[in-house]
């Protein structure tokens, strides 16, 4: 970046000299694109936390609102595959629960790339929709909400101690897209951790013991989240039934009726380019957020 500066001002500098302002755009583009290395340096430096340089594991889940909410959960998750392809990261269906009527009930996904949970860290919340309902014969507004929640995807080196008896685990035949395997073998699996209520489950995976093993490392992720944000000393010491995304922790609207406008509750980032964020633009909010997080921190 300190060599592009140079080489701007020495272009400015002959500009000068000779008197020849045929260089402005060129000048002005290389500024530009100067500013947008500079904002993305900026960002990766607020990037330091333990998990995250690694993957995520973003799961969806319909809230209130009926056929709208789980029309609404289909539509964020198409927001942060988009989001995810635009940056070149590798996006793979863990699990999925469509509705036959309209859009899903919830679904997980692995995010694969450089930084992908510490960018998405911050999209941990209830997201709430405000539209003219399709779903809706009078033609009246309608608030739906949907619950995302983003845990850190663990590699094999992590190990976390679990007592084996606090966890119940229920096999079940897979739905929807995933192969031949797909409703003829009971190898979609469901773990429970009892002490805390929190369930994980993967049927994308093409054995149970694939299934299984990708379960069990999404429960290690919540379970060392909730240990870290309880200050507990032992995932032992975690009691009683957890909710880690409540109603009440709203963190972004998106309006589409009466108005265009997608605002963040905490950092007050808005956007009324409705369409674009939902083709995946968020960096915007992602942004804000670890700006904020940051200086919170310090």
């Amino acid at each position: 970046m300190k060599e592009s500066v140079d080489d701007i001002e020495i272009l400015i500098e002959l500009a000068v000299e000779e008197n020849d302002d045929s260089v402005y755009e060129e000048v002005k583009d290389s500024i530009n694109t100067l500013e947008k290395e500079l904002d993305d340096f900026k960002i990766k430096t607020l990037l330091d936390g333990e998990y995250d340089g690694g993957n995520a594991i973003l799961s969806l889940n319909a809230g209130t609102g009926g056929l709208d909410a789980q029309d609404w959960t289909q539509m964020l998750l198409r927001m942060y595959i988009r989001w995810a392809e635009d940056r070149d990261f590798k996006v793979k269906l863990l699990d999925i629960i469509s509705d036959p009527e309209a859009g899903i009930k919830t679904a997980t996904i692995s995010v694969e790339g450089s930084n992908a949970y510490g960018y998405l860290k911050g999209e941990k919340g209830v997201h709430r929709l405000v539209r003219i309902s399709p779903y809706n014969s009078s033609g009246k507004r309608q608030t739906s909400f949907a619950s995302v929640d983003v845990v850190p995807e663990l590699d094999d080196s992590i190990e976390v101690d679990i007592n084996s008896s606090d966890l119940k685990i229920d096999t079940y035949r897979a739905s929807g897209a995933g192969g031949q395997h797909v409703n003829t073998t009971d190898s979609a699996v469901r773990i429970t951790h009892i002490p805390t209520g929190i369930v994980v489950q993967c049927q994308n995976e093409r054995s149970q013991h694939l299934n299984r093993e990708r379960a069990m490392r999404m429960l290690m992720a919540k379970l060392i989240e909730l240990k870290e944000s309880e200050h507990k000393e032992k995932i032992e010491d975690l009691q009683g039934k957890y909710s880690q995304i409540t109603w009440g922790s709203q963190i972004r609207s998106y309006v589409f009726q009466p108005y265009k406008l997608v605002k963040d509750s905490r950092t007050n980032a808005e956007s009324g380019n409705v369409d674009a964020v939902m083709d995946g633009e968020i960096d915007l909010f992602i942004n804000e957020f670890l700006k904020m997080n940051k200086s919170i921190s310090k």
